[in-house]
């Protein structure tokens, strides 16, 4: 069983509500779009979006704290997004996951995660080394060919019962033990460190998606295309992912 965690800011902090759950719906959509019924969706958030998609899989927890306070808004997102992963990632034991992932709540994943953790139980994680790139409107996607696990917080997979996850989880306080979910591009080598190596995810497992408007990185406008790098918006990409042009 793989559980997908998705943390949500908050409407309090979004520029447009309507655009944050246009974006997550797409999100659930492809999540839910496994070849196995092996997986479970657990969203953690404030309020509770405007999402018409639904699936049995799919369970909202809302969380009660206040949004944390800090000058810097990058930072500020960043606790609020870390302490809703812990709390998905606590909540994920109910479904006694073998893996567990998180996803951002405006990428997109492949169809063959579930079947594949499926078939692996025993292994300890993996992380994606190569991805996919959308700018929001195009017509193509850009492949990332190594490290896209430094890019994109939807990027590692790991074995539940590895995970150092504290007996009375504490949610009202800075980055803390949470800050290891957060910095993504360093899981793999603190997962080695402890002994507990992962590896390369066999195929492309997420696509990163950009120019939505609420992207919390501080990644729009930064990142740049390669054209060398494009490839054509397929039907056979769109359908694997679950991508599809937001109205």
């Amino acid at each position: 069983m793989l559980v997908f965690v998705v943390p949500l800011k908050s409407e309090q902090v979004s520029k447009s509500w309507d655009k944050v759950s246009q974006l997550l719906e797409r999100t659930l959509k492809s999540i839910c779009n496994q070849t196995s019924s092996q997986f479970q969706v657990v969203v953690v958030c404030h309020e509770k979006p405007l999402v018409r998609f639904s699936h049995p899989a799919i369970e909202y927890v809302q969380m009660i704290y206040d949004i944390p306070e800090h000058p810097n808004k990058i930072v500020k997102g960043l606790t609020d997004k870390g302490r809703k992963v812990l709390r998905g990632i606590v909540e994920a034991k109910k479904y006694n996951p073998t893996h567990v992932m998180l996803v951002d709540a405006d990428d997109c994943v492949s169809s063959k995660l579930a079947s594949f953790v499926e078939k692996n139980p025993s292994c300890n994680g993996w992380y994606f080394s190569n991805g996919y790139k959308y700018l929001e409107g195009e017509s193509c996607v850009y492949i990332k060919i190594k490290k896209f696990y430094t890019l994109s917080g939807t990027a590692n997979i790991l074995k539940y019962d590895i995970l150092d996850i504290p007996d009375n989880p504490e949610y009202n306080r800075g980055y803390g033990y949470y800050k290891f979910y957060l910095d993504h591009q360093k899981i793999r080598d603190k997962m080695n460190a402890k002994n507990y190596p992962l590896k390369p995810l066999p195929f492309i497992g997420a696509i990163y998606t950009l120019g939505g408007g609420e992207n919390m990185s501080g990644n729009e406008g930064i990142l740049k295309f390669n054209w060398l790098n494009r490839r054509k918006l397929t039907d056979k990409i769109k359908n694997q992912f679950g991508l599809y042009p937001l109205s």
